[in-house]
């Protein structure tokens, strides 16, 4: 659930700061063995569109992303997403199909590593959003969009992301959202605060957060209009850092409305 000086909206698309008990053994953040979702927690579909067979383009944005330090890390992010996609974890978001929407596995279409106007301390959605557009129409290197494209883009340490108000290390640890209806993306922060860690290191928090935003985006693309609980938020939301290993990368427990329970 997201930090109470969120307003609804903001809410409803942000992977919230770790908020761990005074001493926290790792093992409790696996298999939701730390915290439970509400008892009453259930998603209800809004009438807006799904993500049927996910396309993820990841975005690195920095400079720092070429070097021998960071590359590794944007390397091991495209190898969990190929993997992922085709995992499990998204065959289980099929209990949430509806008529026009019959969620599969996906793929990832692409990765770019961009340097060029990368923000050095901060950027704000607003910003986020103007660049995505441009590239998408501007930069030959980006696969045609479609229906199912999900761009997911990575800030380097250091620059923090500002949203509706509150600022990523601070408030969030990631988030998605729309451009329109048409145009899906995930922003996600490099995690070098402990809100942010919660106890991983930088990929395994990356990968957890990912995860959250991944199958959040896929169930609800235009936040708040897919499949969402008024009280609890998203299917991430409700069962915000609880985590299992799934195929060796760290994955977030996802909302079962048919298991009623986080899995």
């Amino acid at each position: 659930m997201a930090n109470k000086a969120f307003s609804r909206k903001e809410s409803i698309r942000v992977a919230p700061l770790h908020q761990p008990k005074a001493k926290v053994d790792l093992s409790e953040l696996y298999e939701g063995k730390k915290g439970k979702a509400p008892a009453k927690a259930k998603l209800t579909y809004r009438g807006g569109a799904l993500l049927t067979n996910v396309e993820v383009f990841t975005i690195f944005w920095g400079k720092d992303w070429n070097t021998a330090t960071y590359k590794p890390v944007a390397d091991a992010m495209n190898a969990f997403f190929d993997t992922i996609l085709q995992s499990t974890l998204i065959d289980q978001l099929a209990e949430y199909n509806v008529p026009a929407y019959k969620i599969g596995k996906g793929k990832r279409t692409g990765t770019i590593t961009i340097s060029t106007g990368a923000p050095t301390h901060s950027i704000t959605d607003s910003a986020i959003q103007a660049q995505l557009s441009k590239w998408i129409s501007t930069n030959k290197s980006f696969p045609k969009q479609n229906k199912n494209t999900l761009y997911f883009i990575y800030f380097e340490s250091g620059v923090v992301v500002s949203q509706g108000g509150s600022k990523s290390c601070s408030s969030f640890c990631g988030y998605h959202d729309a451009i329109g209806t048409k145009t899906f993306y995930a922003v996600m922060p490099f995690p070098s605060c402990q809100g942010c860690l919660g106890g991983n290191n930088a990929i395994d928090a990356l990968t957890g957060t990912s995860s959250h935003e991944l199958c959040e985006a896929i169930t609800d693309p235009v936040p708040g209009a897919g499949w969402y609980d008024d009280h609890n938020g998203e299917i991430a939301d409700i069962c915000a850092w609880q985590f299992k290993k799934l195929a060796g990368y760290n994955v977030q427990l996802e909302w079962s409305n048919k298991a009623g329970k986080c899995i």
